[in-house]
């Protein structure tokens, strides 16, 4: 389960097959990949965060640090994401997929569907049905923390200090030769990478971050898919933002049991704003069918961020429940009773799903006639914005 916002552009949630393609440029194939869902930008091949058929999750945060973003393009933090989630049958794999490819190929490029330069480094959330992890960045070096007990959010800043598990082998002799770090005193990572003159975000999401931080351990312990849920909607915090030009463009909750025996659950808004948004169950599955209605459309080679230079036009990427739920929201503020009530039906329904998921994972009803609840879902919305 991960708390967070996102800044990026539309997002959509997608059954996809593997590729060795990454944004920019390609990598080699590996021999065996997983089968992914995916929340993502719509214009990128990688993802802000998904899960895997074994029960891995990743998400990412964009950061800086003293290191410069490196010029030219490479690999997207959210290539990373997905490369993690193709190729990790663990967290712990995912990472060492994730940082292997950082080593050799490194991070950069356009982060935004837009002609003005903006890059960042990555920070990462790594979970499976067992263990989490931290891995943050800076350039081609690193540094995770193993969570162990508590909870844990990231938010636009460096947030590993001094519980280090594992780094790169270089990270301090580059600290070091920097005069970042005096080899004296205990090694910091956030203290010895975080930027002298950190960005505005930076600033902004160290709020959000205390926030985050305080509203899970208001529920350590008792921390459910509900829970998580009520937590990204929540605006005081500024996890679920709507001003100042950015929105929460999309949410993510997974329910990842002990038991093997028990299918992982991932819950997706598929549309912005979770305050305004519900989330709907994804279970992997032999026979799901095949969600299209939340798949943005594709635009091959005329795609203007395949076209060199880059983003010199934008095309209209939104998919079939994103519109819908568009127009819901513009009738819900020139009517805001019949929008309100439209709303109550579906948080409703959202309830109804977490019963259900609930009665699956007591054993009450068998988890394979759940294979095909996303779907259902996501139809039903549409049509009652309609």
């Amino acid at each position: 389960m991960r708390c967070r916002r996102w800044l990026t552009s539309l997002q959509h949630v997608t059954l996809q097959a593997p590729c060795w393609s990454a944004h920019y440029i390609q990598i080699p194939q590996v021999e065996q990949t997983h089968a992914v869902i995916l929340s993502k930008p719509a214009w990128m091949w990688g993802a802000e965060m998904g899960a895997n058929d074994q029960g891995v999750c990743i998400g990412n945060e964009a950061v800086w640090t003293r290191e410069p973003v490196a010029p030219g393009e490479a690999l997207l933090g959210m290539d990373l994401v997905r490369l993690g989630l193709e190729r990790g049958d663990s967290a712990w794999a995912a990472l060492t997929v994730i940082t292997g490819l950082l080593e050799q190929h490194g991070q950069g490029g356009q982060c935004k569907e837009d002609p003005e330069p903006f890059s960042y480094h990555n920070t990462f959330l790594l979970v499976d049905r067992s263990e989490a992890w931290v891995l943050e960045t800076a350039g081609k070096l690193w540094v995770a923390q193993k969570v162990t007990e508590g909870v844990k959010n990231i938010s636009n800043q460096l947030t590993i200090c001094t519980e280090i598990s594992e780094e790169h082998p270089e990270l301090r002799n580059v600290a070091q030769a920097q005069g970042w770090w005096d080899s004296e005193s205990e090694f910091n990572f956030s203290q010895v990478f975080s930027p002298e003159n950190p960005p505005a975000r930076m600033e902004l999401a160290k709020q959000r971050y205390k926030g985050g931080t305080e509203l899970l351990q208001q529920h350590d312990g008792s921390v459910t898919a509900e829970v998580m849920m009520s937590i990204l909607r929540d605006k005081p915090s500024g996890i679920c933002m709507d001003s100042g030009g950015f929105c929460t463009t999309g949410s993510m909750v997974s329910v990842l049991p002990r038991d093997k025996s028990l299918p992982c659950i991932h819950f997706f808004t598929a549309t912005p704003d979770p305050s305004r948004s519900i989330f709907k169950p994804f279970i992997f599955s032999d026979c799901s069918t095949p969600v299209l209605r939340v798949v943005s459309p594709q635009f091959g080679p005329d795609d203007p961020v395949r076209k060199q230079p880059r983003f010199q036009s934008q095309v209209d990427r939104r998919h079939d429940l994103y519109k819908a739920h568009q127009v819901a929201l513009s009738n819900m503020e020139t009517n805001p009773d019949q929008g309100l009530a439209v709303y109550e039906i579906l948080r409703d329904l959202e309830s109804q799903c977490l019963s259900e998921i609930s009665a699956m994972l007591s054993g009450e009803i068998p988890g394979e006639e759940l294979g095909d609840l996303f779907f259902d879902c996501v139809e039903t919305e549409i049509k009652f914005y309609q």
